[in-house]
């Protein structure tokens, strides 16, 4: 290269972002045909790094502060470019900045129901909706795991790609948990700290740390909701073991039967669903039975409590009588109302 050449090339003497525009999360340098200065200026702020790139391949990364660059700031770079024979080999590599500032109140959401596997109802189909906020930890993995040689790298980029890997998360840590779907449904906070557990190392292997993540709302499906009205309905609590499958289905058996007098054939409809050799008045006698059962000898167990306690207030207020504690006029009012909740 002749003197003159030389002296027409164009050096940069600084290097920075002001990021005018909200949004981009990387931006490269605009080099064109210009070179960097030995002893150039490269200022980063406090909510940005810098990453060099020779060749397609990170040679420094720089966090915030003003640094100068020589061969003494630039070690990986000048054994790559041989930098100690100075202008012999002209210094052109790529910078990129990236922006560390937190982006708060992104939102995230099922646009269709996910499928995910709980150990009460099996496989169950879900949509749900929140906001989370995140930021760039490691520009060297963002950078070779997403952003790549683009110029510019936003927001609307990158989070296309930060809600697949949140939907697979979700479905893969619900599945997993321990904690069935319905007891995190109704403690979103649950929810959101069993999903966020699992998206901190998702994330962290593209660079990007988690901040915060939160659950808004969860969506059931109207057979799910079906099934959860039937189960309070039926007084059932926890999860569904063979006991309680037997009780949801006597449930279930007993609701049929008023539906069933209602339909066409009424319950000679029913009747002959059932089995050969069984009579239908045999299962629903036994049906009405088992059901009926229960509650009767709780009631009868009620109303003899009750009477003993009715037996023992008179005997109490009669004492307090005899012991002139209290007036006949009193004991007569006071046997009366008991009287009449003893015998109605």
């Amino acid at each position: 290269m002749g003197i003159g050449s030389f002296i027409k090339k164009q050096f940069i003497d600084v290097l920075q972002w002001n990021e005018e525009i909200d949004g981009v999360l990387a931006w490269r340098y605009p080099m064109e045909d210009f070179e960097i200065q030995n002893g150039a200026m490269l200022t980063v702020r406090e909510s940005q790094m810098a990453v060099f790139i020779n060749e397609g391949q990170v040679a420094d990364v720089f966090g915030p502060g003003n640094h100068k660059l020589t061969t003494q700031t630039l070690p990986l770079l000048t054994n790559l470019k041989n930098w100690d024979k100075l202008f012999a080999s002209p210094f052109k590599s790529d910078v990129v900045f990236f922006s560390t500032r937190i982006q708060t109140g992104r939102k995230w959401g099922t646009t269709q129901a996910i499928t995910i596997r709980d150990k009460d109802f099996d496989m169950i189909r879900v949509r749900a909706f929140g906001m989370y906020s995140y930021r760039i930890t490691d520009p060297k993995k963002f950078y070779t795991e997403i952003s790549g040689t683009r110029e510019t790298y936003t927001r609307d980029d990158v989070e296309e790609q930060l809600r697949g890997i949140t939907l697979a998360t979700m479905a893969s840590s619900l599945g997993g948990a321990n904690v069935s779907f319905l007891d995190m449904a109704a403690n979103q906070a649950l929810m959101a700290q069993q999903i966020k557990a699992e998206l901190l190392t998702s994330f962290e292997k593209y660079g990007v740390g988690l901040d915060e993540f939160n659950v808004a709302s969860v969506s059931l499906p109207d057979e799910l909701k079906a099934a959860l009205d039937e189960r309070i309905s039926a007084g059932m609590k926890g999860g569904l073991s063979a006991n309680k499958m037997a009780g949801f289905t006597q449930y279930q058996v007993a609701s049929s039967i008023p539906l069933a007098a209602q339909n066409e054939g009424g319950l000679a409809g029913l009747g002959a669903g059932l089995s050969a050799g069984i009579g239908f008045g045999q299962v629903m006698s036994q049906g009405i039975a088992n059901a009926i059962a229960p509650a009767a000898a709780a009631n009868a167990t009620a109303a003899a409590q009750l009477d003993d306690t009715l037996e023992s207030r008179l005997e109490k207020l009669k004492s307090l009588m005899d012991k002139g504690l209290i007036s006949v006029v009193d004991y007569d009012a006071a046997k009366a109302e008991i009287l009449k909740k003893l015998i109605g």
